[in-house]
């Protein structure tokens, strides 16, 4: 069984060049991942919380996020407080999954609160693009940048230089 790659994130993307980046590495991606066990990958929009306080907002948007993570996946969430992985490692994360049986991989990225308790109490793994704070639009980019990055290495691709 191949394992499903998911992308779901807090707020909906408007066309542009954020969006545009996002679908371009996807597409490239998606020409290497049967031959070497992905199924698909997925980018899910979840809406942005309207609630008063920024606890309140974080807790409904977690709950919103987790409520769209596939069965049996596994979570990581990009935060703040995660670790910074490198791009060999990440790859090497993807295989190690697969090789597993694991169904899917969810990749979560928070509003513009961050987590909630609940997807920092769930996630397995916790990333972060080092110690900056990112537009929420950007991280998603990069993140289909080192999703298209590990497919390259992992299928022997010369896309990848270190």
């Amino acid at each position: 069984m191949a394992m499903r790659l998911c992308v779901i994130a807090v707020g909906k993307a408007s066309r542009g060049a954020e969006r545009d980046l996002v679908e371009r590495y996807f597409e490239r991606a998606r020409q290497l991942t049967r031959r070497i066990g992905f199924s698909t990958i997925d980018l899910v929009e979840v809406a942005d919380s309207r609630l008063r306080t920024s606890d309140e907002r974080r807790a409904g948007e977690a709950a919103e996020l987790l409520r769209a993570v596939p069965e049996g996946a596994v979570i990581a969430a990009l935060d703040l407080g995660g670790s910074s992985v490198s791009s060999e490692a990440f790859a090497r994360s993807l295989a190690q999954w697969r090789d597993r049986g694991t169904s899917a991989a969810a990749f979560l990225i928070g509003g513009a609160d961050g987590h909630g308790a609940a997807v920092l109490d769930r996630a397995q793994v916790k990333i972060a693009f080092g110690v900056a704070t990112w537009p929420h639009l950007l991280v998603r980019a990069m993140l289909a940048e080192q999703i298209y990055r590990a497919c390259t290495l992992l299928a022997g691709h010369p896309y990848h230089r270190a």
